[in-house]
C-alpha cells in the first residue's frame, strides 16, 4: 500500500506518502517483554542523532523515523525481498523456477510497535510503555524491516517461506544492487498456495488449445475461442485425487455472444457437461470428458450490465442529482498512515490475502487519555459454499481470501468509487507471480459520511427540542474474484461505536438447464438458466485490547443472554426479564453462536478498569443477521472450514494464528486445521490477551431481481462502547446541528 492522494469529487486536494503491503507477525518468535525489545532494539543503534528534545526528562527523537513498522512494504522493500531470494537459490534453474505468491510485513511484536509509537513516531506517546527505574533506555533506532515471502517451485512443485530482513531499500535503485539478508527459509511439505491470476491467464489458453476441448465447443455451435471464457477453480479436497501432490483446477466455462462487445456477461451463457482436470503446474489437461451435451442458454437480452439502451430500455432520467460538500475540508487527519478523527487514532495496512488491515485502535477520551481498543482488525478469510449437489456445482466451495487473496483482486477505484465528498486514497503494492511489483492505484478508500441522526429529544412539555446529526469516518476497499464483487467496510463513529460491514454485489454464478427442465437446488432467471443456492461466510478476526497498554494481558469475554424470569414472587405480574452474564473462561467454552431470541451478545472487558460507578469497563460485540452452515455435517468443505461450525471463537493470542483455515487451505488434505486444531489446547481466557473471531454470513435464494447484476446486500456486526462512558457527549453536545 503506498502513495495517496485526496480528492474532492474529481479534483486533487493533495498528496501524500508511499508504502506499502503489510500483513502478519513472526510465528517463530516468542513474545519478548518490554525491557527486552528496548535493550535489543538499541544494540542496532548508530550513533545518536545531534538532536533531540526533551519531554518531562526523556529523549525523544525530533525527527520521526520514514517507515513505521506497521507501515506496508513499499514497492522497493517488495523488490529488495524477492531479488534476495532469487539472489539465494541455488542454481539457475532454482532461480527461473521461483514464483512469488506472496510478500509481506513481518509485522513486528506488540512492544516494538509501542516503542515506536511512544518514542518515534507522531503523536509521541511515551504512557505507552510502563515507568522504569531511573527512566526508559531510549533506543536511536528502530530494528530493521523484514518480509516474510511465499514462493512457489514450478519446477519441483513445492512451497517454501522466506523471511528476509530489509537493511538499506533505496539501494535497490542502483542498478539492482540491493541489501536484504535471508534470515531463514523452509519447505513447507504437503501444500498449496494460493493461485495466481498468471497461472489462471495461462489455464485458459492451454484449455482453449487443447483439440478435444474445441471439437467439444464446436458441437455447441461455437468456433470462435475469442468468445470462451475459461475460469480456473481451485478443486477444494474431496479425495485423495485432490492431494496437495500435484497442483490442480477444474475449471467452469462459459461463452460470450459478441467477440466485440468487452462489457457484455459472459457469465450469462454456462457451459455444462464438459469435464476438464488441469495441471497447474506443467499447464496440461490431464482430464477430459464431454459427459452431456447441454445447449447453451439463449442469448438474454437482459444479460448485460451495460446501459439500458443497450439492452432494449432506457436508464432512468427522473433523478436529480445529489452533491455532497465539504466546503471546509474534511474533518479526518493524515500522516502516511496515521488517521486521526473525532477522537479516534487508528493506523491502516494492506495485505494480499487480507486487504485493509486495521491497527492500534483508541479513542482520546479527555482526561483519561488514549484508550485502546484493538491492536489489529481485518477479515482473514471468506468461503463461499453451493447447496446444489450436482456437477460441477458440489466442488464450488471457494476460500476467496486463502485460495486467491482478497487484497490481491482489489480494484483500483479509479475505474468507480462509491464514495463521496473528500475522500483520500492509498495505492497498494503486490509482488506478480514472476516477481515484479504491481501497484493498485486508489485502492483504499477513506472519507466521512453523513449518517442521520445521532440522537435526539423533544420536551412535551416545553415543546423544545434538541437534534444532532451523526457523522461517520469509513475505510473501504472493494475487490472482485471471478463473476462476485465484495466491499469490505470499517465505519468508526463519534458515539465509540465499530462497524464491520460487507456489501455483496456482482454477478451469480450459474448453471445451464434442459429445456423445461427446473432445478430443485436454484432458482430459474431466465430461459435455460438458473442460479444455485449458495450461502457467503466472512471471518473477522478481531485483536482486541480494550483499556490494556501493549505487553497487558487483562481482557475476558462474557456472554450476555436476556433470561426470563421464573413465575414467583420475583415476577408475580409474569412481566420479569433481566440480562444474565456467563464468563467464558476457555477456549472449549469460547465457541459459541448467535442466539436472536435471547438478544444474545458479547463483551470483552477489562478486568482491572472500572468506571465511575464501580463497573468494569468493555466493549460489546453485537451480531447483526446472520446463519451457520446448511450443509450436512460430513459434507467434504467442512473438512477444510471446520471454523464455520460455530459463529463465535475466542483464543489468546499467539503470533502466527492469523488464519482460520491454516495458511494453505488450497488442496487441504488436514482435517480442522487452524483454529479448530488450535482451540484443542483449551488454553485459559479469564484474563488474557483476547483474539475474537467472529464468523458471519449470508445465505443467498437468488431473486429473478438479481439478474444481471445483483443489488447489494449487506450483513455486518457492531462493537459498541459498553460501561465504559467515553466523553464523546461533551463533543457531541456541540456539535452543529
Amino acid at each position: 500500500m503506498a502513495t495517496t492522494q485526496e480528492q474532492k469529487a474529481t479534483p486533487n486536494i493533495l498528496n501524500n506518502t508511499t508504502t506499502t503491503t503489510s500483513s502478519w507477525a513472526d510465528p517463530l518468535r516468542n513474545r519478548p517483554s518490554v525491557a527486552t525489545v528496548i535493550s535489543a532494539v538499541d544494540s542496532f543503534s548508530d550513533p545518536p542523532p545531534n538532536t533531540t528534545s526533551t519531554t518531562k526528562g526523556i529523549p525523544v527523537m525530533t525527527r520521526a523515523q520514514t517507515c513505521h513498522p506497521l507501515d506496508p512494504l513499499s514497492a522497493a522493500e517488495i523488490s529488495v525481498a524477492v531479488a534476495t531470494v532469487r539472489a539465494a537459490g541455488a542454481t539457475p534453474e532454482v532461480r527461473d523456477s521461483m514464483r512469488f505468491v506472496e510478500v509481506v510485513l513481518v509485522e513486528p511484536d506488540k512492544q516494538v510497535v509501542a516503542l515506536a509509537d511512544a518514542y518515534f513516531f507522531p503523536p509521541f506517546q511515551p504512557s505507552l510503555l510502563p515507568r522504569t527505574k531511573g527512566g526508559p533506555l531510549i533506543p536511536t533506532k528502530l530494528p530493521p524491516r523484514k518480509a516474510r515471502l511465499v514462493v512457489y517451485n514450478k519446477r519441483s512443485n513445492e512451497t517454501s517461506i522466506w523471511i528476509v530482513e530489509l537493511r538499506e531499500v533505496h539501494a535497490a535503485t542502483r542498478g539492482g544492487h540491493h541489501r536484504g539478508k535471508v534470515i531463514s527459509s523452509e519447505v513447507v511439505p504437503n501444500v498449496q498456495p494460493p493461485m495466481d491470476a498468471v497461472e489462471y491467464a495461462e489455464c485458459e489458453a492451454a484449455v482453449k488449445d487443447f483439440p478435444p476441448f474445441r471439437e467439444a465447443m464446436k458441437r455447441r455451435g461455437i468456433e470462435d475461442m475469442d468468445l470462451v471464457m475459461v475460469d480456473a477453480w481451485c478443486v477444494g479436497y474431496h479425495s485423495e485425487a485432490d492431494a496437495p501432490s500435484r497442483r490442480l483446477a477444474k475449471p467452469l466455462i462459459f461463452c460470450r455472444t459478441e467477440s466485440d462487445c468487452p462489457m457484455e456477461n459472459g457469465y450469462a451463457r454456462p457451459v455444462e457437461g464438459i469435464h476438464i482436470l488441469v495441471d497447474m503446474q506443467n499447464m496440461e489437461i490431464l482430464e477430459f470428458e464431454d459427459r452431456k451435451l447441454i445447449p447453451l442458454p439463449p442469448a438474454d437480452p437482459l444479460r448485460n450490465y451495460t446501459s439500458g439502451e443497450t439492452r432494449g430500455g432506457v436508464d432512468r432520467s427522473d433523478v436529480k442529482p445529489l452533491q455532497i460538500i465539504q466546503p471546509e475540508g474534511p474533518s479526518f487527519r493524515v500522516n502516511g498512515h496515521f488517521i486521526q478523527w473525532q477522537k479516534w487514532n487508528f493506523r491502516i495496512g494492506f495485505t494480499p490475502r487480507e486487504g485493509l488491515v486495521i491497527y492500534s485502535v483508541a479513542y482520546i477520551d479527555g482526561s483519561r487519555g488514549r484508550r485502546p481498543v484493538a491492536h489489529r482488525l481485518s477479515f482473514v478469510e471468506m468461503v463461499v459454499p453451493y447447496g446444489d449437489p450436482n456437477d460441477p456445482h458440489y466442488r464450488k466451495n471457494a476460500f476467496d481470501a486463502g485460495e486467491d487473496g482478497l487484497g490481491k483482486n482489489a480494484h483500483s477505484l479509479k475505474k468507480g468509487c462509491d464514495c463521496l465528498g473528500y475522500i483520500k486514497y492509498f495505492d497498494a503494492h503486490f509482488t506478480n507471480f514472476n516477481g515484479g511489483v504491481e501497484t493498485i492505484e486508489n485502492c483504499v478508500c477513506l472519507h466521512e459520511e453523513d449518517h442521520g441522526i445521532l440522537w435526539k429529544h423533544q420536551d412535551w412539555r416545553t415543546g423544545l427540542a434538541e437534534v444532532r446529526r451523526s457523522r461517520r469516518l469509513t475505510v473501504s476497499f472493494i475487490c472482485t474474484v471471478a463473476n462476485y464483487e465484495y466491499g469490505f467496510f470499517w465505519h468508526f463513529y463519534q458515539d465509540g461505536k465499530i462497524e464491520a460491514e460487507v456489501k455483496l454485489t456482482g454477478i451469480l454464478s450459474l448453471g445451464a438447464l434442459q429445456p423445461g427442465e427446473s432445478r430443485k437446488y436454484g432458482t430459474t432467471i431466465a430461459p435455460g438458466l438458473y442460479a444455485p443456492v449458495h450461502q457467503h461466510f466472512f471471518v473477522a478476526r478481531m485483536d482486541m485490547a480494550v483499556d490494556c497498554k501493549p505487553g497487558e494481558a487483562f481482557n475476558q469475554v462474557v456472554e450476555v443472554d436476556v433470561k426470563i424470569e421464573e413465575p414467583g414472587k420475583n415476577n408475580v405480574h409474569n412481566n420479569a426479564f433481566y440480562a444474565e452474564e456467563k464468563l467464558l473462561k476457555s477456549e472449549s467454552e469460547a465457541m459459541r453462536d448467535c442466539n436472536p431470541l435471547s438478544a444474545r451478545h458479547w463483551i470483552v472487558r477489562n478486568t482491572r478498569t472500572v468506571n465511575r460507578t464501580g463497573q468494569l469497563t468493555g466493549y460489546k460485540l453485537v451480531p447483526g443477521s446472520n446463519c451457520l452452515p446448511m450443509a450436512g455435517s460430513e459434507a467434504k468443505f467442512l473438512r477444510r472450514a471446520a471454523f464455520l461450525k460455530h459463529n463465535l471463537w475466542v483464543t489468546p493470542y499467539v503470533p502466527g494464528e492469523m488464519h482460520p483455515g491454516g495458511e494453505f487451505p488450497n488442496q487441504n488434505p488436514r482435517v480442522g486445521e487452524g483454529l479448530a486444531t488450535w482451540v484443542q489446547k483449551n488454553r485459559s481466557l479469564e484474563e488474557a490477551d483476547i483474539v475474537l473471531w467472529y464468523v458471519f454470513g449470508i445465505t443467498h435464494i437468488p431473486r429473478l431481481e438479481d439478474w444481471p447484476v445483483m443489488p447489494v446486500e449487506r450483513i455486518g456486526f457492531m462493537l459498541m462502547v459498553f460501561h465504559s462512558k467515553l466523553a464523546y457527549f461533551i463533543a457531541i453536545l456541540s456539535v452543529q446541528k
